[in-house]
């Protein structure tokens, strides 16, 4: 009987990345100039979003786990991306509208990224690039990198790792606990 074997995450020590990125800029869906500096002690869950994927539901987990956390630390940042198939072709317009409409979502979506690829924003360079935190490219919509509330990258997850599973909401309790 052959097995599959499944890794979820990874994750890295706190000394294990020392590049800042916390002041790589990037704007907010409405155009303002931000940075991880602008979340200082507090987690962040990085999210490279889409409305017409197949994880899309992951929407609404996402915006569940921000409820319950958010008093407690965490900010999710939507990052939507259109590097995978296509799969968010809207204006940011259009996508916040979606995500306010269709899920109710709170947390602050950013401007549209490529996450990969010609033209790959520096945050995500920084992160999965060559001496990232995580090297190898995000491999397709809803991947996730949490940051500490030092501002240290402490875990990636891929896509298929929903927002309520057990492994991603330890990672958060325990970057808030830090």
């Amino acid at each position: 009987m052959l097995h599959k074997i499944v890794i979820p995450a990874i994750v890295l020590s706190a000394s294990a990345f020392a590049a800042d990125v916390s002041k790589i800029p990037f704007e907010t869906a409405e155009g303002e100039k931000t940075s991880l500096a602008d979340y200082k002690g507090r987690a962040v869950l990085l999210v490279n979003v889409a409305s017409k994927c197949g994880f899309t539901k992951q929407y609404a987990g996402l915006q569940k786990l921000y409820e319950e956390k958010k008093d407690g630390g965490l900010v999710i940042l939507g990052f939507p991306c259109n590097d995978f198939g296509g799969q968010e072709p809207g204006t940011i317009e259009e996508i916040v509208k979606f995500c306010s409409d269709k899920y109710s979502v709170t947390f602050p979506i950013m401007a549209k990224v490529h996450v990969k690829g010609d033209g790959q924003h520096p945050l995500y360079k920084e992160l999965t690039g060559k001496g990232g935190a995580f090297p190898g490219d995000v491999k397709w919509n809803f991947g996730k990198i949490l940051i500490g509330k030092d501002g240290i990258p402490v875990a990636r997850f891929e896509s298929q790792t929903a927002p309520d599973s057990a492994e991603l909401t330890k990672a958060v309790d325990d970057a808030l606990a830090r």
